[in-house]
């Protein structure tokens, strides 16, 4: 019997065999080689969120469903923990881009700048902050604030001056009527609190869910059921940016908006545990009540088109707490052309 030729030159079965399996350990190992090469041509983008927050919900899900990674883009998420440190570190180009309020590009613009910070899509519509009573309350009313101490948000944030603005729309001056407290640092606010200080409190979610389920406190009323739709937290970057990398802030447009639209169409329980890793440390009923509670008052945007009206009621909430240093037209820091074309 003749050996096959592709046997010849000394390539016997067992050789053969031999050849054949070392073949296959070498494609298994190059295969993780070649997911390392596909994930190194991803574009990086790094994101500084003002703070970290269920109130941010598709951001998360943008990343937790996959979409930033659909569009060909490694978006790094980062605290940057207050307006003035995400805009510091916007303009240092220590971030790409910033998730805040659109106050803050307001403020840098009246400072002067060649290079202004651009609004260029928006997340959130309304405020997200909750009015907590000390004590349980039975048919509350604005009113019940009269005489008592208010532990308030930072002055010149967005939190502190939509709160000022709701107030003075129920007929309450902030600075005569109540004992207004605003020398506190945001991340000891909730604290300050806990420990006695103010009958009410402004706070965000989830520690206000967490405080009402701990007995610690009892929400009564939404400053973002009051106050309308408002540009709260948007997408922007340096003006240059948006200019030199295009596509790529087209993409992660692109990618916030399939996430927009996810959230819109899933429910509490779903988000929640698409975003679970981003919130270890919270229950998983606490996130469920929180993300229900931001869906039915619309405190998400559904798209991240941020509309003429919104600016509008923006720096009039800013001029009634006397924190807007200059009028400052709705094209020249807003752009709406990348939002428009992925909405479409």
């Amino acid at each position: 019997m003749s050996v096959p030729k592709i046997f010849e030159g000394g390539y016997t079965p067992v050789k053969l065999s031999k050849l054949l399996l070392s073949c296959v350990l070498i494609i298994v190992l190059l295969i993780p080689l070649a997911a390392c090469g596909q994930k190194d041509n991803l574009t990086k983008v790094t994101v500084g969120e003002v703070t970290h927050s269920l109130f941010y919900a598709p951001l998360y899900v943008a990343s937790s469903e996959g979409f930033f990674k659909d569009e060909g883009l490694d978006v790094n998420i980062k605290p940057t923990w207050g307006g003035d440190k995400t805009m510091t570190a916007l303009l240092s180009d220590g971030i790409d881009i910033g998730l805040v309020g659109s106050e803050t590009s307001i403020y840098v613009y009246a400072q002067g700048t060649r290079d202004p910070i651009i609004n260029f899509a928006q997340l959130t519509q309304t405020d997200g902050t909750f009015l907590v009573s000390r004590k349980a309350v039975e048919n509350f009313s604005w009113q019940d604030l009269k005489g008592s101490t208010f532990l308030g948000q930072r002055k010149g944030g967005m939190p502190q001056m939509v709160g000022e603005f709701v107030l003075k729309n129920h007929g309450i001056d902030p600075q005569k009527d109540l004992k207004l407290i605003q020398n506190i640092d945001f991340a000891n606010i909730a604290n300050a609190f806990a420990s006695g200080t103010g009958d009410y409190v402004q706070l965000f979610e989830p520690t206000a869910s967490i405080f009402e389920k701990e007995g610690k406190g009892h929400i009564v009323a939404s400053f973002g059921k009051e106050s309308g739709l408002v540009p709260y937290t948007s997408f922007m970057s340096k003006q240059s940016f948006i200019k030199n990398n295009k596509e790529t802030v087209e993409k992660f447009t692109r990618a916030i908006y399939r996430a927009q639209q996810w959230v819109d169409s899933h429910s509490a329980k779903e988000i929640a545990a698409s975003i679970k890793s981003q919130f270890k440390d919270t229950p998983a009923d606490i996130s469920e009540t929180v993300i229900a509670r931001y869906k039915e008052q619309g405190s998400y945007a559904t798209n991240p088109i941020l509309d003429e009206k919104e600016w509008a009621n923006l720096q009039n909430i800013m001029k009634e707490s006397g924190e807007l240093p200059k009028e400052v037209d709705y094209k020249t820091l807003v752009n709406t052309k990348i939002a428009n074309s992925v909405s479409k």
